[in-house]
């Protein structure tokens, strides 16, 4: 047996449309809302009598999807904890955009901003770190070159 996909990556919100929102100004498309309390959802996150509500987005090509949910019951009392960037665990989301400068014009009207600076990885990314909804750390990245040797150590 051997995994077929990775089908899709869930994050937690309080603000279930602040976050859509994001999501879709950086270019995801919702394909599917739904809201979720059915006892065997309990069982399966171990979280008994949970009340959830979701949107499901989809990357213009179709092969990545992410799941913004928000839990009515139970409610995390801690609220979104801003991260570093070394944090263990799961960090961040990446995405690669067209006019990322632009993007980040369009972001900042929003509210988000850059967490550091633009730069250019090997001539052959524009890349940034943008803190997202509920603290998400989202990286953009601009292909400006071939990234074909992007992990290749002596480049």
């Amino acid at each position: 047996m051997a995994v077929q996909r990775m089908d899709h990556v869930g994050v937690i919100v309080e603000d279930l449309a602040g976050a859509r929102a994001f999501f879709e100004e950086i270019g995801l498309r919702a394909v599917g809302e739904a809201r979720v309390d059915e006892p065997w959802a309990g069982r399966v996150t171990g979280l008994p009598g949970q009340r959830v509500e979701l949107v499901m987005l989809e990357t213009p090509d179709g092969h990545a999807r992410l799941e913004v949910s928000r839990f009515l019951e139970p409610v995390d009392e801690d609220g979104p904890q801003p991260a570093q960037s070394n944090r263990l665990g799961i960090r961040h989301l990446a995405f690669v955009v067209t006019d990322l400068r632009g993007m980040l014009e369009r972001l900042a009207r929003l509210g988000f901003e850059t967490v550091g600076t633009v730069e250019d990885y090997r001539g052959i990314y524009l890349l940034c770190y943008v803190r997202g909804p509920e603290e998400i750390l989202v990286e953009l990245a601009e292909e400006i070159g071939d990234p074909s040797g992007m992990l290749d150590p002596a480049a």
